[in-house]
């Protein structure tokens, strides 16, 4: 039986620590998630494709992990996705998956993501909060996009716990730096009871 992570994901602190796990979960990330029936990759993606539909803008799928998300991305209709994440192990899954144009290693604690324009949509799905990314990664997105660039994420039930993150989002839409499109609060991890909320916004 292979070890289980889902449980130490929410008890990690730094960069460091957060890389580690996610090294070590590699293997094992696919099939833990599944049985639970992680749903917000699809969600995202569809929210997504909704308002951009698109097939062949180019999307970076940061944090991109196994590459569940970038395969939701695909199966809702988006052709040229790259990858992107801080975990070697995890990545060399997703290349596995043959849906990314190409990969990309970003060095944990780093701001430099991408040329604003280089991409017309980001997708950081379950990257941003508890166990994962800290709420200043937000900034660094919007800014990596040109403007009219897409944003989709998700927080999910843990996350939202802390009225942090969705203040992040809310000061950026009321100081018109973004337009939210989407927000829709539904299953994550319906397994375990485990819900999220998933959002598009725009770059004004």
């Amino acid at each position: 039986m292979s070890e289980r992570f889902l449980d130490k994901v929410y008890e990690v602190t730094g960069p460091k620590e957060t890389q580690a796990l996610y090294e070590a979960w590699a293997q094992s990330y696919d099939a833990e998630v599944g049985e639970h029936g992680y749903a917000t990759p699809g969600r995202c993606a569809k929210a997504l494709f909704s308002v951009m539909p698109k097939p062949q803008s180019p999307i970076l799928d940061f944090g991109c992990g196994t590459g569940l998300s970038g395969l939701a991305l695909h199966m809702a209709g988006f052709e040229v996705i790259d990858g992107m994440d801080m975990s070697q192990a995890m990545l060399a899954k997703a290349q596995e998956k043959a849906i990314y144009r190409r990969t990309f290693v970003r060095q944990a604690g780093t701001s430099d993501i991408c040329a604003p324009g280089d991409y017309d949509a980001i997708a950081a799905i379950g990257v941003i909060g508890a166990g994962a990314a800290p709420i200043t990664l937000f900034d660094d997105i919007v800014s990596s996009l040109a403007a009219g660039g897409f944003f989709t994420f998700s927080f999910n039930d843990h996350t939202l716990m802390d009225p942090s993150y969705e203040a992040k989002l809310d000061g950026h839409i009321q100081a018109g730096a973004v337009q939210l499109l989407a927000r829709d609060h539904g299953d994550h991890l319906p397994g375990i009871g485990l819900k999220s909320t998933i959002y598009v916004v725009r770059k004004l």
